[in-house]
């Protein structure tokens, strides 16, 4: 279309050294767009039918469609001819899991500040929700990694992003240090379930010099 449009300014030849197109494929598609489209009432009838089911046909739907009305084409035909029109379905965006919800607390003090090595075990920790599709259903992961030597020191799976599932993994990570000296930086994403009152009760429980504005999000336990 581009060289029947451009070829009364330039020479033919030159246009199809300049699109790097062969001589006989030009031909042979120039003849093709002077034939008669025998698909015409049929592309006008999908659009149609596509256009008044708000878009959200595909070709299967759309061929029983076609057969209702007495037009018999195959599947591939119907294919073809969606993909020529433009008849697409739209998919909506997958959102991503983030246990991120909105501010509802003070903000913490940003303690570790992008410090994100450890000189000692025990000194700073990392956890957050991960989700996960599997031939079941979706599961959760609730882990808290050692920023020294990447160590799961404690982790929780369940079917539920609830505050159980971050409860009773920090349970059994606070236990085995419930009587040392150790006070280590927990750094997580600041979402809601870093913000209950259980996820900070907890956490008050587990340090000796905190206060309950730095609990969330980068926090000294």
């Amino acid at each position: 279309m581009l060289i029947v449009a451009l070829k009364n300014r330039y020479r033919t030849l030159a246009l199809l050294a300049r699109l790097g197109l062969a001589r006989s494929t030009y031909f042979y598609h120039r003849a093709r767009m002077n034939l008669e489209d025998k698909y015409l009432s049929i592309r006008q009838a999908m659009k149609v039918a596509f256009e008044s089911n708000h878009r959200c046909y595909g070709y299967r739907r759309l061929k029983a469609y076609m057969t209702r009305e007495f037009i018999l084409i195959s599947e591939k035909v119907v294919r073809r001819l969606m993909k020529q029109e433009s008849l697409f379905v739209p998919k909506p965006k997958r959102r991503r899991y983030s246990s991120y919800l909105g501010e509802f607390s003070p903000a913490p003090e940003n303690i570790i500040d992008r410090e994100f090595q450890a000189a000692a075990p025990n000194e700073k920790w990392l956890t957050d929700i991960t989700e996960f599709h599997i031939r079941a259903g979706k599961v959760y992961l609730s882990p808290i990694i050692d920023y020294f030597d990447g160590l799961v020191i404690s982790w929780t799976i369940g079917t539920s992003s609830d505050a159980d599932l971050v409860n009773t993994m920090l349970d059994a990570t606070v236990e085995p240090i419930a009587d040392s000296e150790a006070r280590p930086i927990a750094n997580s994403d600041r979402g809601g379930h870093y913000r209950w009152p259980d996820w900070l009760e907890r956490i008050d429980a587990a340090t000796l010099d905190v206060t309950k504005g730095e609990l969330a999000g980068q926090s000294r336990m």
